[in-house]
């Protein structure tokens, strides 16, 4: 009989790490340091919960996963929704840990894989093309008000510094995929969907590496196009898209613009949705959702052909 897993609940911030379940410690530095340290407190068979922090959890997600250590990382509005199931309205650091525990004990999650190091680059690289892009567009939002010549200048420049290094982090990212054969092979078969270029492909890649190993309804839901019900008896209310990663659904959006010119059976359907009336943003919600759906499905089957 095997020894029983062990949940850790681990509240991470940018300077401490709150350990909750150890005696030996409870507080720790977020630094390498302070990650080798609670390596070696932790129990056999030790299964470590976490949120994603927007950053400051990484460094110890990677030390745990070199060391082998199970761990789980969750939407932090996934854990505050079960601390409020549960009747826990006040907020510590402390109190973070000890529900991430009871997290991790009321459902058994599975531990996440360790992700591959061209992965985690790749992700990294994505990640700082989509800030710059939202910098990009505020620029780009506020160019017009400026008033004083030298003001204007000054925004062309940085906007075209911007684009130089978003032009950099495009050359890294294609980099990384082309070295890495199974990234490669991803990449290259996504881009058998019209409609979805390099650039798409590997923000796919990055912000959901999962695709391929989804359902259906898994794959629209993490990219946030599944459309959730408001039902109360008799009242049927409007259906509505929430959650996912933005930056994929994003991602999609703009591909799905193209598709519906290109694309000949993604433009096909968005027309016969616009021909029952259906709003255009609506009937373009449900090219995103088909797109996703079906690269998901060309990764898991590699033998579907795509029509031409």
């Amino acid at each position: 009989m095997s020894d029983p897993v062990v949940y850790l609940g681990v509240d991470v911030a940018k300077a401490t790490l709150e350990i909750d379940g150890l005696r030996s410690v409870r507080q720790l530095p977020n630094t390498p340091a302070g990650h080798l340290r609670l390596r070696t407190a932790l129990p056999a068979h030790a299964h470590v919960i976490l949120e994603a922090t927007g950053g400051y959890e990484r460094a110890l997600v990677a030390a745990l996963h070199a060391a082998g250590i199970a761990l789980s990382v969750f939407n932090p509005r996934q854990i505050r929704d079960f601390a409020r199931a549960k009747g826990l309205l006040a907020k510590t650091d402390r109190l973070d840990a000890s529900v991430l525990t009871l997290y991790g004990q009321c459902f058994e999650p599975e531990a996440d894989p360790a992700p591959a190091p061209a992965q985690c680059e790749l992700a990294e690289l994505v990640s700082r093309r989509s800030q710059l892009q939202q910098w990009k567009i505020s620029e780009l939002n506020r160019i017009d008000h400026h008033q004083a010549a030298r003001v204007r200048a000054q925004a062309r420049r940085l906007l075209a510094r911007i684009e130089k290094e978003i032009g950099q982090l495009d050359l890294w990212i294609a980099q990384i995929v082309t070295a890495d054969e199974a990234l490669r092979a991803k990449s290259d078969r996504m881009q058998q969907v019209c409609g979805v270029g390099r650039t798409v492909a590997a923000i796919m890649l990055a912000d959901l590496p999962e695709l391929g190993t989804l359902s259906r309804t898994q794959a629209a839901a993490l990219a946030g196009l599944a459309p959730f019900n408001r039902d109360s008896g008799p009242y049927r209310g409007q259906r509505s898209i929430r959650g996912g990663r933005s930056t994929a659904r994003s991602t999609l959006y703009m591909a799905s613009l193209s598709a519906v010119t290109y694309n000949p059976i993604l433009r096909t359907f968005y027309r016969r949705l616009r021909a029952r009336n259906k709003p255009a943003k609506v009937a373009l919600t449900a090219v995103m959702r088909k797109l996703v759906v079906l690269l998901n499905l060309l990764l898991k089957n590699p033998n579907i052909t795509l029509a031409t």
